[in-house]
């Protein structure tokens, strides 16, 4: 308790850290800003009704921090970003030129691969708001866009989205923690607020048993996803004597880290890309189709992917946990890890050096990704979990991914905090 009071004590103290923090509110201030500000010709009733009764756009709401469900200038988020950054790292990872280009380059690589997820996140951004009016306008939310008005509202919509990347890039470099995150972690408790009302505005006597038992279960879900995000396997590690002029070097001992989640919530994100648009696709078809037969088959497959029915939340855990397994075996390469200990000199006792140690970490991954896996998909679909073990239209206020998130960022920005105390204490 006193070094956690002593090191609050230099966080206001110390003139630079302050001015991280106060600029890193005032752009989520800026952000909340920008996401009540509405784009013309929304009819609010038909909205409310349309969102109520579409779950979809809820988890695409999480995404885009709360701007979706206001239907602002900001409405798309940083989703296009995110895309666009998933797409060039798994690009990345599968070709070789790429990986030698930006992996490989060391700074100026990461800068290139920056921009070049920066560049391809505009056409994305215009095909999502372009996609997003029409679907609306479908949805009588808003009224008839043609011509300049839809080209106005769409170079609006991308304009945010960027707005909004660069506003987080700014975080990430003159404030404190991951700026993407931070906004979509902002978006999320902003929501919070909104719902406390609303809860006590339907309270009622008969569900105390059921609301105590969610508090505990929101809790011990906290608990979970806090343990599951810190939890590592270390691998221990030995570094070999060495003898240089009349000194030895090496001979100590250390270990690898490899996190249970390496994952993070990219398969998730995943997950929902694959299921969300079929379902989008179906539900704009079932709308606008005119032979019989394609409805019919339009609305049987949206009914079949509502996100309340056990085809979609099956579906969903089976993606997360595959998606787990195909973002670790791209991201984590246990080839380089192996040459980078060899060449350090390091080796894992009992395992010969080279290919031997890398078929080592191959396996260990392998065994601890099913924890994280089974951890990730079990997250994602806890919200339909409690609804259907409470019987009631009750679920968290904050639902599972978006529970991750928040965990997450908050974990990410106190280790921030607490390397820029740890820099100004040396």
């Amino acid at each position: 308790m006193n070094k956690f009071i002593e090191k609050a004590k230099i966080v206001f103290r110390d003139p630079i850290i302050r001015k991280r923090i106060g600029f890193t509110v005032g752009a989520l201030f800026v952000f909340r800003l920008l996401a009540s500000i509405p784009i013309p010709g929304i009819d609010a009733v038909a909205l409310q009704h349309f969102l109520s009764g579409n779950q979809v756009f809820g988890l695409f709401d999480v995404f885009s921090g709360g701007g979706l469900s206001h239907l602002s200038i900001v409405m798309l988020g940083v989703s296009p970003y995110i895309t666009a950054s998933i797409i060039m790292q798994l690009l990345t990872m599968m070709s070789p030129n790429l990986k030698a280009t930006f992996h490989e380059e060391g700074e100026r690589g990461r800068m290139k691969l920056a921009q070049y997820s920066r560049l391809l996140a505009v056409p994305l951004a215009l095909i999502s708001a372009v996609g997003f009016l029409k679907l609306l306008q479908g949805q009588a939310v808003l009224g008839n866009l043609s011509g300049m008005t839809l080209f106005t509202n769409v170079v609006v919509i991308t304009g945010g989205s960027l707005l909004l990347m660069w506003i987080g890039e700014l975080i990430s470099e003159f404030g404190i923690g991951n700026g993407v995150s931070l906004i979509i972690f902002a978006g999320i408790v902003a929501a919070l607020p909104a719902k406390i009302p609303q809860f006590f505005a339907q309270f009622e006597q008969s569900q105390i048993p059921t609301d105590v038992f969610l508090l505990a279960l929101a809790f011990l879900a906290v608990l979970g996803v806090v343990f599951f995000s810190e939890a590592e396997r270390p691998v221990p590690v030995t570094y070999a004597k060495q003898v240089r002029g009349m000194k030895t070097y090496g001979g100590s001992s250390t270990y690898l880290p490899l996190r249970l989640n390496q994952a993070g919530v990219i398969p998730i994100i995943f997950a929902l890309s694959i299921l969300v648009f079929p379902q989008v696709i179906a539900g704009y078809v079932a709308a606008h189709a005119h032979g019989a037969t394609i409805v019919s088959i339009a609305t049987t497959v949206a009914a079949y992917l509502a996100t309340t029915t056990w085809t979609h939340n099956i579906l969903y855990f089976l993606l997360v946990f595959v998606f787990t397994y195909f973002y670790t075996a791209v991201t984590f390469d246990p080839v380089a890890i192996a040459e980078n200990l060899q060449k350090g000199g390091a080796f894992i006792s009992g395992i010969r050096p080279g290919e031997s140690t890398s078929d080592y970490l191959g396996k260990v991954v392998t065994r601890i990704t099913l924890v994280g896996a089974l951890f990730l998909a079990v997250v994602a679909v806890l919200p339909f979990i409690i609804q259907t073990a409470t019987n009631t239209g009750t679920t968290l206020a904050i639902g599972g991914t978006a529970l991750l998130i928040v965990v997450s960022v908050v974990l990410d920005l106190l280790k921030k905090v607490d390397a820029q105390v740890s820099m100004r204490e040396y």
